[in-house]
């Protein structure tokens, strides 16, 4: 039987996250139920209630009520409930998590998801769904949401089609899905072929050397599912070549995968080898305003979604520090292979966003600010040549032969 956690407000909500259990159940599926109520009480029993929620949270519903704050207060059950949906889905009692809220709700349902790894599904109904208040680094890289339209006080026909496509969403998830297994795989960051070229040539050596490859678009939400896999050890090692998330989280960007970028696979101690793909360049939302600091910078508009503006070079600098000191932190191997003509395909000697000085000053600043745990192999090519991928493939070869992988 695959059963789902359906949380929420049960003294307020009651009705709908029924009507949501319901419809979980009338497909053939079961249903464990969690309030996260504060003030008042559900109208029928709940598998997990308020009071083991608030205990899971490190305090009391009479301390969340107590201290007048219902910020605070749903903190507190933010982290109860979070904890127990990962004890349930460690435990095998839940193979899904369905979380219904308004603002208030929504908030908390952003722990309860993140708290349950990648691959577990997910999905959140809120009247909030795909708002801009929502952060991305609270938003888990597999998390399903839908717009609770017209739900806001009590069921009608409009919030019900909402809420039987979440029930049957999720139950159909967790029926089909495959979880990545930890094994023979390689984790790698990049962009598109137009690009970035190495894994072409990459994955098929890999492949033949018995791995799984599995290729993260550094957007943003790429790169959390790339730490996320990272840190529950999913990866035998991995080549992160695409670290410009690092950048767009310094300089503000909104496709930012958080500030803990290429930080997981290091705390692991899994092998990375890492390079400098695109690490010149800011991605910034296409139909936003340029940013004042980026006015005069030149920039490449891959299409309406998506502007990369290029640093200049103290931005580089800053970027070549930030990275160092990430990788001073790994407790594995690491390897930086540099390629000396540059790291993507519009940074070429006559292409449109060639900068020499800028690129050595970003190349010097990084070979100075490396912590000693680092290998820095310089190459004489481009990322996208050849010999970056046959210098890729001898560093992992390398590794097997010692045993580290």
């Amino acid at each position: 039987m695959t059963t789902i956690l359906v949380a929420g407000t049960y003294d307020t909500k009651g009705d709908e996250l029924a009507y949501l259990a319901q419809v979980i159940r009338g497909q053939g599926g079961d249903v464990l139920t969690m309030d996260v109520s504060v003030l008042g009480d559900p109208k029928a029993p709940v598998d997990i209630t308020k009071h083991q929620v608030a205990e899971a949270g490190g305090a009391s519903i009479a301390e969340a009520v107590g201290g007048e704050d219902e910020n605070l207060a749903m903190q507190i059950m933010g982290r109860g409930a979070a904890a127990l949906a990962a004890r349930l889905q460690a435990e095998g009692r839940i193979q899904g998590a369905l979380v219904l809220g308004g603002t208030m709700g929504t908030d908390l349902a952003l722990d309860l998801v993140s708290a349950l790894p990648l691959g577990v599904p997910k999905y959140i109904v809120s009247t909030v769904s795909f708002s801009p208040m929502l952060p991305p680094e609270r938003l888990p890289a597999d998390v399903q949401m839908i717009l609770w339209a017209g739900g806001l006080y009590g069921l009608n026909a409009i919030c019900k089609a909402s809420l039987a496509q979440a029930a049957g969403a999720v139950l159909g998830a967790a029926r089909a899905v495959e979880p990545p297994k930890p094994g023979r795989l390689i984790g790698m960051t990049s962009f598109g072929k137009t690009v970035l070229r190495y894994m072409v040539a990459l994955k098929p050596a890999l492949e033949a050397r018995g791995f799984e490859v599995a290729v993260f678009h550094a957007t943003g939400m790429g790169g959390r599912a790339f730490e996320s896999l990272a840190a529950e050890g999913a990866f035998a090692a991995v080549m992160d070549f695409a670290p410009q998330e690092i950048g767009n989280h310094l300089f503000g960007s909104a496709i930012s995968a958080g500030p803990e970028r290429m930080t997981a696979a290091g705390r692991r101690g899994i092998p990375q080898l890492i390079s400098i793909g695109c690490a010149d360049l800011v991605d910034l939302v296409g139909w936003h305003p340029l940013p004042d600091r980026f006015k005069d910078s030149p920039f490449h508009a891959h299409n309406r979604l998506l502007s990369s503006v290029v640093l200049d070079a103290d931005q580089r600098r800053e970027v070549a520090r930030a990275m160092a000191a990430r990788l001073a932190e790994a407790k594995g191997p690491v390897t930086l292979l540099l390629p000396l003509k540059g790291g993507h395909e519009w940074d070429r000697e006559g292409a449109p966003l060639h900068d020499p000085t800028a690129f050595a000053a970003f190349v010097a600043e990084l070979q100075a600010a490396l912590p000693p745990n680092v290998t820095c192999v310089t190459l004489d090519a481009h990322i996208n040549d050849p010999e970056f991928a046959e210098a890729a493939l001898v560093a992992l070869d390398g590794w097997i032969a010692e045993g580290r992988i």
